[in-house]
């Protein structure tokens, strides 16, 4: 969890199984990632060098073409991919060195994911959907998850769904429930993927105005997306060109 985070007032040290202390400046921090991938025609660099802090509560979106680097950069602060070179560091973790077994624990508690195609179990009902989180980290006690997941529901106005099968909604409806599903362990950090890619104009509107509502509840968003229109309604805008970082523009 993030508690060590916002007590520390040390500097930086030398993580030691997973964990360091840590200066209370930034939620985020990216320390000259490097990230190189092995090809056929040769090693190519998705991520040079990268340098980035953001703060609890911000509101970040990461915008560049496709093959800039974007979608690689949110992998490192997922600990989805792992760094050719250099440190991330989310609360009070090191990520980066990170087993793939604490990996997998670290991320269902502190993180919430949210991606482009929704990714909802097409077999299990909008509740359960909700519930898997909690189930495998087992961070809310069984008898509470079920009220838990349906007030996360409410809270995206989908609660009358929650006993249907995703197949039975409609995109943006998928996507609120994967929003729902993202906070079942109250997460501090939320990570989004185009997670508009597959919705119209109006919908995606919306559910960037509840994400939107989530910041204003104290969560931090970091948002890739290619749809620079998007970009403008967050606080913060990174464009990410050839594995640099471009520009970093507090817009509000």
């Amino acid at each position: 969890m993030f508690g060590n985070f916002f007590n520390g007032n040390d500097k930086n040290q030398s993580p030691q199984n997973g964990h360091y202390k840590h200066g209370n400046e930034h939620l985020i921090e990216l320390n000259q990632v490097v990230k190189t991938y092995k090809t056929a025609a040769g090693p190519f660099d998705a991520l040079k060098g990268i340098d980035l802090q953001i703060d609890k509560g911000e509101f970040v979106i990461v915008v560049g073409k496709s093959g800039s680097g974007k979608s690689t950069l949110i992998n490192m602060i997922a600990g989805i991919d792992r760094p050719t070179g250099g440190e991330v560091l989310i609360g009070d973790a090191a990520v980066h060195t990170l087993s793939e077994g604490q990996m997998a624990v670290w991320r269902g508690e502190n993180l919430g994911i949210v991606f482009q195609f929704f990714q909802l179990l097409p077999t299990l009902t909008v509740v359960e959907n909700v519930m898997l989180p909690m189930d495998f980290c087992n961070m809310v006690n069984f008898a509470e998850r079920e009220a838990r997941a349906l007030g996360l529901l409410e809270q995206v106005e989908m609660a009358d769904q929650a006993y249907k099968l995703p197949t039975a909604l409609s995109g943006g409806q998928q996507q609120r429930v994967a929003i729902a599903r993202s906070l079942a362990n109250d997460p501090s950090v939320i990570l989004a993927d185009e997670p508009t890619g597959n919705l119209d104009s109006n919908t995606a509107a919306n559910v960037f105005d509840l994400f939107q509502g989530l910041v204003d509840q104290g969560k931090t968003f970091v948002i890739v997306t290619h749809d620079d229109d998007l970009a403008k309604q967050g606080a913060r805008s990174i464009t990410i060109t050839d594995g640099e970082i471009e520009s970093d523009v507090t817009i509000n």
